[in-house]
């Protein structure tokens, strides 16, 4: 990846001509030209090819947008390698945006007459803890597809490779996220993350579960394509003190100056990236970070979100939006704008599915609620089965789908096995259960 061109600089012109470029942002085309560039908050690199006015020069233009950037920005701790502090402030859209996303997440958005709720919330809820696991490790070089990936944690078959270890290490550790809401940011629990997510998936077993030390290899991230050296983290001696400030930025709640939330999940997701604590596995560890925050924030929809699928769609863009914030006069918003519309865009994926769910289920439900002697489960199975006809399910899917026990999943099996929905095959050790040919005729006779 091409590192972006530097900006021109603020000090490139004198403090008068700073106080006459700031007398021009009142004009109607400067307001919009400043409005569109903020929208999508824009480096310099994209800026220099907008449209303006006639009497500004590319140069002078983006040394008017920095001024305007910053006199609304708030200092955060963050503080990078100069011990110079990153900052961020909301644009009009960042607002909006949050709007949208305190509005559907933790509103009524999953209750009601809802697909998840009517009984779909549970396979939902795996399903996309499936896509996280997914896609945050893909993001990590994991070398599978998704489709095979989710085979092997339906089955609950072993990982047959490194790459299947470190998306059912993602699985698992996001799974066991919710047990640990209740405690704060601390030293130990950041390890037993990182430790969950990469146990058994590094070249060097030792670097699992402890921080960088001055015995260690130099690293930095690099753009595995071309070598290009994207971020040079601080050294290790610096580690423990930056953490520190992480953890009090977390776990304390200023009473003169509030955060959003979501903001503030965003700014661990990118802190924790810039200090690079780990030998491997600090993105994997960075966005179980971000997840752990929303969700101990109260914001539980984020359970059902898949944000790494978004993220995997533009992995560049997500690179890119690392690099902005720090060579940008450490301005974090490039980061938090990209992150923002990533949620949202997750958002609008959960409504689509939702809104389509509900009128297949429609159909669906005025035949399989005519056995009123199903359970959701099963009723679950048989949705699933007349739609995938040729998907298998096994008594270990329904335990870890439904979180149930052995004889639980296996008399759900059995008992539509013996309505003749269901077939039962042996699979070397274990049974296998597959959709009827005439399923679809058998829900129609009512019998």
């Amino acid at each position: 990846m091409k590192l972006p061109e530097p900006a021109p600089k603020l000090d490139s012109i004198n403090q008068d001509d700073q106080i006459k470029l700031l007398s021009l942002q009142n004009r109607e085309e400067v307001r919009n030209l400043i409005r569109k560039a903020n929208d999508g908050y824009v480096y310099w690199d994209k800026f220099k090819y907008f449209e303006k006015p006639a009497d500004l020069t590319n140069e002078s233009a983006w040394i008017l947008l920095k001024m305007v950037r910053l006199m609304q920005s708030k200092i955060i701790p963050m503080r990078n390698k100069d011990n110079k502090r990153f900052f961020y402030w909301l644009t009009d859209k960042m607002q909006k945006e949050l709007h949208y996303i305190d509005k559907y997440s933790t509103g009524q958005i999953l209750v009601d007459d809802s697909a998840i709720i009517s009984g779909e919330k549970d396979r939902y809820l795996i399903s996309s803890l499936m896509e996280e696991a997914i896609a945050s490790s893909q993001l990590e070089g994991a070398a599978t597809t998704r489709m095979k990936a989710k085979m092997m944690l339906r089955t609950g078959r072993k990982p047959e490779s490194t790459a299947e270890k470190m998306i059912l290490n993602n699985y698992k550790t996001i799974r066991e996220i919710k047990s640990l809401l209740n405690e704060p940011l601390s030293e130990r629990l950041l390890l037993q993350i990182q430790d969950s997510l990469t146990v058994d998936t590094l070249e060097n077993p030792k670097h699992v579960g402890r921080f960088r030390t001055q015995e260690d290899e130099d690293i930095c991230v690099v753009d595995e394509r071309d070598g290009q050296v994207l971020h040079v983290p601080p050294p290790p001696d610096e580690i423990k003190n930056r953490l520190e400030e992480l953890y009090k930025f977390a776990n304390e709640t200023n009473e003169n100056e509030f955060i959003h939330p979501i903001i503030k999940a965003i700014i661990l997701h990118f802190w924790l990236a810039y200090i690079h604590p780990f030998c491997d596995g600090n993105g994997r560890t960075a966005r179980a970070l971000f997840y752990w925050y929303v969700l101990k924030s109260g914001y539980w929809v984020f359970e059902f979100l898949s944000v790494s699928r978004i993220i995997l769609k533009a992995p560049a863009q997500y690179a890119r939006a690392y690099l902005y914030s720090e060579i940008d006069d450490l301005d974090i918003n490039y980061f938090i704008e990209f992150n923002l519309r990533t949620i949202c865009l997750a958002i609008e994926s959960l409504q689509i599915y939702l809104k389509r769910r509900q009128g297949e289920q429609k159909t669906i439900d005025k035949v399989i609620l005519d056995y009123p002697r199903l359970n959701k489960r099963q009723q679950n199975v048989l949705r699933h089965a007349t739609t995938h006809p040729n998907d298998v399910c096994t008594i270990k899917f329904i335990m870890n789908a439904y979180g149930t026990v052995y004889q639980t999943a296996r008399t759900d099996l059995l008992q539509l096995t013996k309505k003749g929905f269901l077939d039962k095959k042996k699979r070397g050790k274990e049974f296998i259960f597959i959709p009827a040919k005439d399923i679809n005729e058998k829900l129609n006779r009512k019998e």
